[in-house]
């Protein structure tokens, strides 16, 4: 299959017929499917201080996937708050209002395996 993909693309008629295509479409990016039996989906999570074991952007996305709502503040509608080393206002807001505040590996366990 590598060797017929090469094949393709090193033909200078494919690339151009590509590249028509292209001026007249706009891909999508693909989405990943979304879970919805992982133990964080329908939840509002929000993630404060440094990720030590991921960006922000791939903490957000993975919870997504899981099919949970990121919120970039905290509030009575927050259901879990994952906080790094440096966590501030956030995860004191989240200790006021009662809401489950768990640490970067903890959450990486609970999602483990989905």
């Amino acid at each position: 299959m590598v060797e017929a993909l090469t094949d393709f693309f090193g033909e200078d008629h494919n690339i151009t017929a590509i590249d028509a295509l292209l001026a007249e479409i706009t891909p999508l990016d693909a989405e990943a499917p979304v879970t919805t039996n992982s133990p964080v989906a329908g939840k509002t999570v929000v993630f404060t201080g440094s990720l030590e074991k991921m960006t922000r952007d791939e903490a957000k996305a993975t919870a997504e996937r899981l099919g949970a709502k990121v919120a970039g503040s905290v509030s009575k509608k927050t259901d879990l708050v994952v906080y790094g080393p440096g966590a501030g206002s956030k995860l004191t807001k989240a200790t006021e209002l009662g809401i489950e505040a768990i640490d970067e590996e903890t959450w990486l366990e609970r999602i483990s395996g989905l």
